[in-house]
């Protein structure tokens, strides 16, 4: 059961990144009879060096995306605004980014950006203007039950649904939260923008981590390390059978799963099974070997009335295939992922987000595999 706000004296703050999504949110929101005000973060300072490159301007940090915002709130009259947010973005995402690595895990720093800096710092800020909700150009959609619980669904459109990126959102924001592009596909936001004439129609997008636009985060990693003085290690490279097979460059430069730039030869197909940070080892090992029965989370966040354990479904990568499994929590706030099939690959750090059908129960972050 859906519940939208009344468009009568609801003011809505629409994220704007200056891209054709969060464009088409506030055409369609100011459409419904809303009042809407644009709110663009300002979350980094691309280097210098970058600027003169043709990959900032995929981003959605820019000085040219901040403009292009401005310019889609003036076609359409209303207000737009330009937040720094730059130490929220640095203290919040950046630096777990850079810590999760360095511990050997692989993050995911689009959860990051949205539990703690859409919804959190932003939110405080546009219900400081007066915002009774906040928008944003997600491929998602709210939905409320019977008892007034709020919860996200998959978006309509499975090649563009960005559900599992959503699952920190605080429960009481999310009820104040809309998604207006949830039923539709890219195509589709697109005709609207350019049959409005928005100057977003057929502005490129970059699949890309924000503040990463070439993709390579080890290079990331590496110039803040540098800068910081912090040592990146060498370590050992163990086979299969505990063999010791050379010398691997320093953790974060390795993910698991990981098959090329590994630099041995074995004669067979090799992959990163496991990080060790406390013996500074990277583990290889055959593909069979990576695939795992069950996992611990921790962060755990949900949705609807006190979660029980359940069965549902469990997603444990973006865009991986769903799979059945037994959901448990303890008293510690933890919770323990006991799939029914085997799942290849899971990777601390990364998220493992929950489902009853196409409704999003919840999540928690990788933290440890059993087995």
């Amino acid at each position: 059961m859906s519940q939208e706000p009344k468009p009568q004296d609801t003011l809505i703050a629409v994220a704007m990144s200056g891209g054709v999504d969060s464009s088409v949110a506030a055409l369609l929101l100011q459409r419904a009879g809303y009042r809407v005000v644009g709110l663009t973060m300002k979350l980094w300072s691309p280097p210098v060096s970058s600027c003169a490159t043709d990959d900032t301007d995929k981003t959605c940090c820019t000085v040219d995306s901040a403009m292009d915002a401005k310019r889609v709130c003036d076609q359409l009259g209303i207000p737009h605004y330009t937040l720094d947010m730059q130490k929220d973005f640095e203290d919040r995402v950046m630096e777990p980014f850079y810590d999760s690595y360095r511990r050997g895990e692989t993050p995911n720093p689009c959860v990051n950006c949205n539990s703690f800096v859409k919804w959190d710092a932003l939110w405080q800020r546009a219900r400081a203007i007066g915002a009774q909700y906040i928008a944003t150009g997600h491929y998602a959609a709210v939905d409320r039950d019977e008892q007034g619980f709020a919860y996200i669904l998959r978006g309509d459109d499975p090649k563009k649904d960005q559900s599992y990126f959503l699952w920190g959102i605080p429960p009481e924001s999310l009820r104040q939260t809309l998604f207006p592009l949830g039923n539709l596909s890219k195509p589709e936001v697109r005709k609207l923008a350019a049959e409005a004439g928005l100057r977003t129609a057929n502005k490129s997008e970059s699949q890309d981590i924000c503040f990463i636009p070439r993709g390579n985060y080890r290079e990331f990693i590496a110039e803040r390390a540098g800068d910081r003085g912090d040592a990146i290690e060498v370590g050992t490279l163990r086979g299969p059978d505990g063999v010791e097979l050379g010398e691997h460059r320093g953790l974060p430069y390795y993910t698991i799963g990981q098959r090329k730039g590994l630099g041995v030869a074995t004669g067979e197909p090799m992959f990163v099974r496991k990080l060790e940070p406390e013996t500074n080892t990277v583990v290889l090992g055959r593909k069979e070997e990576l695939y795992c029965t069950a996992f611990v989370a921790d962060r755990f966040n949900g949705f609807g009335p006190d979660w029980e354990d359940r069965e549902c479904l469990v997603q444990y990568r973006y865009r991986s295939p769903v799979k059945p499994a037994l959901v448990e929590r303890d008293a510690d706030g933890r919770v323990r992922i006991s799939l029914r099939e085997p799942g290849y690959c899971v990777s601390p750090g990364q998220s493992v987000v929950f489902y009853d059908g196409d409704r999003l129960l919840g999540g928690a972050r990788i933290r440890e595999i059993l087995d």
